[in-house]
């Protein structure tokens, strides 16, 4: 009987086990930078940072503009948010139109310009419409030859209409008290009211009114 020796046996195992394995083979794959690729590189930061240098001056002309490009006097809202637009007697505004007098109203010629205004005329007081939520409940359709308010000088009256065909939003109440706005602010606080036409009207109107361009020329000509 042979006598077995665990360690003998544990011990040749092993020494097989090693003499059978063959070394995994291990690979690296290097690439080579070359002076083209550099450069490629360093082109594309470059651009990179030329860009952000500009964005970052744009921001800077956005948030501190030079003092010597800003005007005067600041635009009014009606000048910043809305395109003007010149009828015979009044300036209308873009899809929701501002109605007021046009700075050269034959009214301010007059002696002490404009001293009253009077939104009781036709039928109904206009300055009695009281318009609520987003339906425009209560709002009044007008046609564009309908009367807005009377305005009044020292000497004379004169028939302030709409212009446009559309919904009354609003009148400006504050010049039944302050009729001196439509002197001293007539592109500001001296709006007279608020129509909102239809877009198929609105774009028929449109077409017989004059930007302020042509308005301009207008009032140039002989």
């Amino acid at each position: 009987m042979n006598e077995l020796n665990p360690s003998s046996e544990y011990q040749q195992n092993t020494e097989i086990s090693h003499e059978n394995c063959d070394p995994v083979p291990q690979s690296c794959n290097l690439t080579e930078v070359t002076p083209k690729d550099s450069k490629i590189e360093e082109k594309q930061q470059k651009e990179e940072e030329q860009e952000q240098e500009e964005e970052e001056e744009e921001l800077r002309r956005l948030l501190f503009p030079n003092v010597e490009d800003l005007p005067n006097t600041p635009p009014s809202a009606v000048e910043a948010n809305f395109t003007t637009f010149f009828a015979p007697v009044n300036f209308v505004i873009d899809r929701l139109c501002v109605i007021g007098l046009a700075p050269t109203h034959v009214a301010f010629k007059d002696k002490g310009g404009l001293t009253s205004v009077d939104f009781n005329v036709g039928k109904s007081d206009r300055s009695g419409i009281k318009v609520t939520g987003k339906r425009k409940k209560n709002a009044q359709h007008f046609e564009s030859n309908t009367a807005l308010c009377k305005v009044c000088t020292g000497d004379a009256s004169y028939i302030v209409r709409c212009c446009v065909k559309g919904s009354l939003l609003e009148v400006n109440e504050r010049l039944i008290k302050q009729p001196e706005l439509l002197n001293t602010s007539v592109e500001r606080e001296g709006y007279i009211a608020i129509i909102m036409p239809r877009p198929a009207d609105w774009l028929k109107a449109k077409a017989s009114l004059l930007d302020f361009e042509q308005y301009k020329k207008s009032r140039a000509e002989p």
